[in-house]
């Protein structure tokens, strides 16, 4: 365990890989901004590095490399190991879905001489930081006639941005100022402005339908096509270096793209067969419980798994070596936690990860009496422990927060649903569900080392 701060011994090839690391991330953090272009980014490196769709492979043996992929956001990537299925898979599981603004299904009003989009939050965010933030609009969209069309807006140098306005402080004291930080805007006003300009027509909403014109000639979208679209509304601009030693990265969606770009790197650089079954795991919809069909809960996992062992072992399948498998499995919920924040004396700092100080193990979350928690049994955590130690990781320990102070939880209790051995482990954080989170460059290349320690079992 980590007991000072790891950047005073650091060797200069060390200082170099942890940079290097870091300016790949900040330039994935910069274009990856849904679950769906995470998915499609995965899809492309995987294929460069020698995976195959699994759909091309009738039969599996140790030393091969496929993926699957569900819905276009979830993807699971897989070394077969030397070691036999039912002796144990090695999982990480991240999420690449991360607090944001949905447009409705019918988002475009007219108001005040303004065209605005209705959005409806998703996930657990601070509404009020959502006010005055450039934003960007990302998404597909059905065309009648069934046609995929792909928007993003507001991310590019010479785009247009959008806004949530806020008001001015000489007339907030009524709407907001004495009012409690989570009323401070409803959420149904989350309304974002996204033109202004009108043009002369018939319609009595002349900005609207010039901003639903301007849709039609560029995208050929209607405004009934919104009904079969998923558009999200994400934080603009690019990941930035934070302070002005550059120790830190601050960024829209650290939680959880730093553990899915960590974990996918870690399977992608493997260069030998591993032990146990490897697999790389980036789901959707954690942010809102891992409900719907591309969630944890949707037993997609079981699906694959099962699907791997028929491969491996094709006459000789039954169901009794899939839950044996499984039940033998370890795996790695690797999720971000919630970092020591100067500003804020929530946690117990004995027990909190600082930034900076190596990968945070997470042995239980939930809340008060470790309600909704999964707690990791002590073996595993020992194994853990000295698997980190024997490769000379630094890891430290984390909690969250404070009991009664608040809670949360992750992917980890779907996971040990199936009897697989499970614990979170994921950078710490600042400012964690905000626009612009935080996290340290150390943190981000000892996870990465963690998660590839873990494959090679």
């Amino acid at each position: 365990m980590t007991k000072q701060n790891p950047w005073l011994s650091l060797n200069e090839e060390k200082k170099n890989n942890i940079l290097e690391f870091a300016q790949k991330y900040k330039k994935f953090l910069s274009t990856v901004k849904t679950e769906r272009e995470a998915t499609n980014y995965a899809i492309q490196k995987a294929k460069e590095k020698g995976f195959i769709s699994a759909c091309q492979k009738k039969e599996l043996q140790a030393g091969d490399k496929i993926f699957y992929t569900s819905r276009n956001k979830n993807i699971a990537l897989v070394f077969i190991g030397k070691e036999p299925i039912e002796n144990g898979m090695h999982f990480i599981v991240s999420h690449t879905d991360s607090p944001r603004l949905d447009a409705k299904p019918l988002p475009i009003i007219q108001e005040n001489e303004f065209t605005m989009m209705k959005t409806n939050y998703y996930g657990g965010i601070k509404k009020y930081q959502w006010l005055s933030t450039p934003l960007s609009i990302r998404g597909i969209i059905f065309l009648q006639n069934g046609e995929q069309v792909e928007i993003s807006i507001g991310d590019n140098n010479d785009d247009p941005v959008f806004v949530i306005p806020d008001i001015l402080p000489h007339l907030d004291r009524k709407v907001q100022r004495d009012k409690k930080a989570d009323d401070i805007i409803e959420g149904e006003n989350l309304r974002i402005i996204i033109g202004s300009l009108p043009i002369e027509s018939r319609d009595k909403e002349k900005v609207k339908f010039a901003t639903l014109t301007l849709l039609k000639e560029k995208y050929n979208i209607s405004e009934e096509d919104f009904v079969s679209a998923e558009i999200e509304i994400v934080p603009a601009g690019e990941a930035k270096d934070v302070g002005i030693d550059r120790a830190l990265i601050g960024a829209y969606g650290q939680d959880d793209r730093v553990c899915a770009y960590a974990s996918l790197e870690a399977i992608l650089n493997l260069e030998e067969t591993p032990n146990k079954t490897a697999i790389c795991f980036l789901v959707d919809k954690e942010e809102i419980g891992s409900t719907g069909s591309t969630g944890l809960q949707s037993r997609y996992l079981e699906y694959f798994v099962s699907d791997i062992i028929f491969k491996l072992k094709q006459k000789e399948y039954n169901n009794l070596i899939v839950h044996k498998a499984l039940w033998n499995s370890k795996s790695i919920s690797a999720d971000v936690c919630g970092a020591i924040n100067p500003l804020f004396k929530v946690h117990d700092e004995q027990n909190a990860p600082k930034l900076g100080y190596g990968i945070p193990i997470m042995k239980y979350t939930g809340h008060g009496g470790k309600i909704m928690a999964s707690d990791a049994d002590a073996e595993l955590v020992s194994y853990i422990r000295n698997l980190l130690d024997k490769n000379n990781i630094a890891w430290q320990i984390a909690t969250l927060g404070k009991v009664e102070e608040g809670g949360g939880g992750t992917v980890a209790k779907f996971l040990a649903h199936y009897g697989i051995r499970t614990i979170d482990m994921g950078p710490g954080v600042i400012s964690m569900h905000s626009p612009f989170e935080i996290t340290s460059k150390f943190d981000i290349y000892t996870s990465y080392m963690a998660y590839q320690a873990f494959f090679k079992g």
